[in-house]
C-alpha cells in the first residue's frame, strides 16, 4: 500500500482572495480620478466668474507639493531609524498634503483652466520633459500610494515594504517636479 503525499491546493488562499476587491477598488478609483482630471483639463470650460479671487492657487499647489516632499523625506528618515510611529505620522501628513494639493488643483483648473508655458527654445524643452515625466509618473503614483497605504493599514507590512520601495521615489519625484513645474510657469508667465 502506498501513501500519497498531500497535493498542494490550487485554490487561492483566503488572504489572497481578500486582496482582490480592495485592489480592484483602488484601480477603479484611480482610473476615475484620472478620467475626471482629463475631462477637467481638456474638455471643461473654465469658469471666469470668481477666478480672479483664487489666483493664489498655483502658488499654494507649489507649497503643498514642497511640504509633501519634506514629509516624504521625513517619513523615510524615520523608518530607516526604526521610528515606526513617526514614520506613519509623516506619511499620513504627506498623504493629507497630496489630497489638499489635488483639491486645489481641481479648483484651480475648474476656475482658470490650463496654464500655458510662455518660455521658448531650450527652456521650453526642459519644461516639457519635466512636465511630461511629472504627468506620467503622477498617473502611476496614485494607485501605488493607495495600495501602499492599504497594505500598511491592513498590517500587511511585508507587502507594504515591497511596494513602498517603488512608491516613495515616484511620489517624491512627482512632488518635487510639481514645485519645479510651478516655478518654471511662474518665471515664464
Amino acid at each position: 500500500m502506498s501513501v500519497r503525499a498531500p497535493q498542494p491546493s490550487i485554490a487561492p488562499s483566503s488572504r489572497a482572495r481578500g486582496l482582490a476587491l480592495p485592489l480592484i477598488a483602488i484601480f477603479a478609483t484611480s482610473a476615475l480620478v484620472l478620467a475626471f482630471l482629463i475631462w477637467l483639463i481638456y474638455f471643461h470650460a473654465a469658469s471666469s466668474s470668481s477666478a480672479a479671487s483664487f489666483r493664489f492657487l498655483p502658488a499654494l499647489e507649489g507649497v503643498l507639493n514642497g511640504l509633501c516632499a519634506a514629509a516624504l523625506l521625513a517619513g523615510f528618515y524615520f523608518i530607516r531609524r526604526g521610528r515606526v510611529l513617526a514614520h506613519r505620522n509623516a506619511m499620513i501628513t504627506a498623504f493629507g498634503l497630496s489630497v489638499l494639493f489635488l483639491v486645489c488643483y481641481v479648483a484651480h483648473h475648474a476656475l482658470h483652466g490650463d496654464m500655458h508655458f510662455a518660455g521658448t527654445g531650450a527652456i521650453r524643452s526642459v519644461y516639457l520633459s519635466i512636465l511630461i515625466s511629472h504627468i506620467v509618473l503622477s498617473m502611476v503614483a496614485l494607485p501605488l500610494i493607495l495600495i501602499t497605504f492599504f497594505f500598511s493599514l491592513t498590517k500587511r507590512f511585508r507587502q507594504h515594504r515591497a511596494i513602498a520601495r517603488y512608491t516613495l521615489p515616484i511620489w517624491l519625484y512627482v512632488s518635487v517636479t510639481g514645485v519645479v513645474v510651478y516655478a518654471l510657469l511662474a518665471a515664464w508667465s
